[in-house]
C-alpha cells in the first residue's frame, strides 16, 4: 500500500496561498530557488523520490507552465535543469473535470478524486504526493492522508487559500522531523495516527 503525503509551501498564519491566488510571499510557483539553494534542493529531492504526484487543476496549470521547458531557459541553473528533469519525469495524475488534455508523464481523470486515490493508494508502487487545495481537502476529510508537511515561511498573509480544510472529526497526528531552511523556513513533517 502506498502512502500519502500532503506537502507545500504554507505561510506562518495557515495559507498556501494569499487573496487573489498570490504565491508571491514564497517566490512564485512551485519550489522557491529565491529563499535558499538548500529549500530549493529538498523540493527536488522530493519529487525525485515520488512515485506518484496528484495534482488539482490549477497547480497543474501553475506548474505545468512554467517546469516542462524551464531547463531550456536562457540562463537556467543546474538546481533548475535537474528539477525540470525529475519533474517531467515523475508520474502525475490531474484530477479535473474541465481541462482535457495533460502532458509529461501524466493522466487525467476526471472522475471522483477520493475512489480515484483510494484505488491508487491500494496500489504497489512508491510514495504519492497530493498537492493543491481543493483536491488535498477532500483526501483529508475521506481520512487517506498519511503525512503533512508544512514548509512554513515567516510571513502573514490574513487571508487566501487554507492549508487545512474543515473536518467532521478530530486527526491525530505524531511529528516525525523538523529542519530549518534559511531565512527562517521551518519544515514540520508530521504522520497521522491509525
Amino acid at each position: 500500500m502506498r502512502t500519502l503525503t500532503f506537502a507545500m509551501n504554507v505561510t506562518l498564519d495557515g495559507y498556501i496561498a494569499a487573496p487573489g491566488d498570490d504565491l508571491g510571499w514564497s517566490g512564485g510557483e512551485g519550489p522557491d530557488s529565491s529563499s535558499s539553494d538548500e529549500l530549493f534542493q529538498w523540493w527536488s529531492d522530493r519529487v525525485g523520490a515520488t512515485g506518484l504526484s496528484l495534482y488539482g487543476r490549477k497547480l497543474w496549470e501553475a506548474m505545468s507552465s512554467h517546469w516542462p521547458t524551464a531547463d531550456q531557459q536562457p540562463g537556467a541553473t543546474p538546481a533548475e535543469i535537474e528539477f525540470a528533469g525529475r519533474w517531467r519525469d515523475m508520474p502525475k495524475v490531474v484530477f479535473s473535470s474541465t481541462i482535457d488534455k495533460v502532458d509529461w508523464n501524466t493522466r487525467l481523470v476526471t472522475g471522483d478524486a477520493v475512489t480515484e486515490i483510494t484505488r491508487l493508494k491500494a496500489e504497489d508502487g512508491g510514495p504519492m504526493d497530493i498537492v493543491g487545495a481543493t483536491l488535498a481537502a477532500a483526501a483529508m476529510r475521506a481520512g487517506l492522508i498519511d503525512e503533512y508537511v508544512l514548509v512554513t515561511y515567516p510571513v502573514l498573509v490574513g487571508g487566501g487559500t487554507p492549508f487545512f480544510t474543515a473536518l467532521n472529526s478530530w486527526v491525530n497526528l505524531t511529528l516525525v522531523e523538523t529542519r530549518t531552511f534559511p531565512g527562517g523556513v521551518v519544515l514540520t513533517r508530521y504522520a497521522t495516527r491509525r
